[in-house]
Formats: C-alpha cells, structure tokens, sequence
C-alpha cells in the first residue's frame, strides 16, 4: 500500500477531475461534500476517498443532478447511484474515472474488470476511439502538471499496450492480405511513445494490408533498408516529442533524400510536433494528419 498516492492538494484534484478549486471550495463549504485533512505542519490535503467522492460527485452532476441534490443523498448510495447511470447511458466518462482510480492506486483488477465490461457493450476499436484516447490525452497533462509520477503513467500505458497487442494476435491469426500495399510503422530515433503507432498497426492489419511494425528509436538508414523487399511502400510515423522544433525540418530534409526518390514511397505522419513543421509546403508525398482516425479513414 505504500505506492498508492493518498494525499492530493486542491490543485491535484482540479487536474485529476477538471472541476476548479474554486468549485471545490464551494462544495465543501456550502454542501459539506468534502472534509479535507491536515498533516503534521498544518497543510491540508485530500485523500483517496475524497478524490473518489469528486469523482462520483463530478459524474453525477455532469449527468443533471444539482450539487444541491447530491448533498442530501447518503455517501454510501452515491457509489451505486453513479454504477447504474453509467450502465444506462454515458459509460465512457464512468470508464475514464475508473481507469484513472486504477492507475493511481496501480490497481490491476479495477483495469481489467472495468475493460471487460466495456467489451460487453463495445469492440475493441470503438475503446480505444472513445476511452483509451481521451485517458492517454489526460494522463499526458496529469504528468505534465506532476499530479501523476512517471510510475503512473508506464502502469497505464503498460496495461493499455497489453490489450492492444492481444488484439493484434486475433486479427493476424485471421489475416489474409488483400493489397500490394506495405505499411511500415516506425517511431524516430529516441521517440518512444508507440501506443498510437502500435493502434494504427492494428487497424491496417483487421483491414487485410501488410503491416510492419519496427517500433521506437527507427534510424533512417534502416528503413531504407525495405526499399529493396517491398515495391511499394507507404511508411507511417508517430512524431510526439521527436524530432525537436530545431531539427524536424532537417529530418524531413534527409527522409526526402533517403527515401522519396520513387513515386511508389510515400511517408504519412501525425503527433504533436508536426506544429513545427510547415504543413503546406511538406515535400511531396509526404502526408500529414490531424488524428489516428483522419489517417485510418485515407487508407479506407
């Protein structure tokens, strides 16, 4: 129990729920929703039940329930009240809120058991569109903020990487190919953050393409190495945190030399760090998308 975080500040519980601190105050003081603690030097905190309470307390009040209502109701009944809206309609906002409980408290079992019953009503992809993306955008700003650690994050993204490569094994165990086309997904040198490309692998394989996943920290020159396997071939990246503002229009520069001297190769990107580069002047065909599904809806 000593790796669970158990003690937030107001400004972690903004971050975790995206209900002001203002807000907070007024909750506590006007409705009594939350008791927050003191430590020994007088600072006050919250902990664990009380971030679960906001949570709950958050969902239902984003489901038309009045705070003033949600105050009268005994706290042991907000759990359940919250479990059955969320078995009515709006699952995915519910979804997000117990995968953030199991990431902070690195609760394996509250993932699973909470994956399970979102398979029940949805498939894998529509998961990954609807909840994995939306948890990753946040988890992203929780550690950018330190309201979450490093460990946090990898427990979640390891979980979440698991799930995507046991959907990976059913699709290619059924996989019969039906293009000349070869996708080839690769990370640049010291860029790690594969979820994304490894999502994309997923869904050009249930499409019947050759995929081929090479993974983080790809070095041109071993790219260029497929050129002389596959006739045509369209390569996909993910650019994150990599390459950096000052060296992206260079990179560009020498995939262009290395890479794009025939008609047949073409190289597709998306991430945060295409904001560097000069969208309407990228050399020709290279193509930049917006999201995962923008690029998934130009192979269909």
């Amino acid at each position: 129990m000593n790796n669970i975080k158990n003690q937030f500040s107001i400004k972690d519980l903004e971050n975790l729920t995206g209900i002001k601190a203002h807000t907070i105050r007024i909750w506590e003081k006007r409705y009594n929703l939350l008791q927050p603690k003191r430590t020994d030097t007088n600072i006050r905190y919250y902990d664990l039940a009380s971030f679960q309470k906001l949570l709950n307390v958050s969902y239902l009040n984003n489901n038309g329930y009045k705070i003033s209502k949600i105050a009268t109701i005994e706290e042991h009944k907000i759990p359940l009240l919250v479990r059955e809206i969320a078995a009515e309609s709006n699952m995915e906002s519910h979804a997000i809120n117990a995968f953030k409980l199991a990431m902070l408290n690195f609760d394996q079992t509250l993932f699973y058991n909470t994956y399970e019953s979102l398979l029940k009503e949805k498939a894998f992809d529509e998961i990954f569109y609807d909840i994995f993306i939306p948890l990753l955008t946040e988890i992203g700003l929780l550690w950018q903020t330190d309201t979450i650690t490093p460990a946090h994050e990898h427990f979640l993204t390891s979980l979440i990487r698991q799930k995507i490569l046991i959907n990976i094994e059913k699709v290619q165990s059924k996989q019969t190919n039906t293009s000349k086309k070869t996708f080839v997904l690769y990370l640049p040198e010291n860029e790690i953050h594969e979820l994304g490309l490894m999502f994309i692998n997923h869904e050009l394989v249930s499409r019947g393409y050759q995929s081929i996943f090479l993974g983080f920290s790809v070095p041109l020159e071993s790219l260029a190495d497929l050129k002389d396997y596959y006739d045509e071939i369209i390569y996909i990246s993910y650019f994150t945190v990599k390459p950096e503002k000052g060296e992206i229009d260079k990179y560009m520069e020498k995939f262009n030399t290395l890479l794009l001297n025939n008609t047949n190769t073409k190289l597709w990107i998306l991430g945060q760090m295409l904001n560097a580069l000069d969208l309407d002047n990228l050399p020709k065909g290279v193509s930049a998308f917006k999201s995962i599904q923008a690029l998934i809806d130009n192979v269909a």
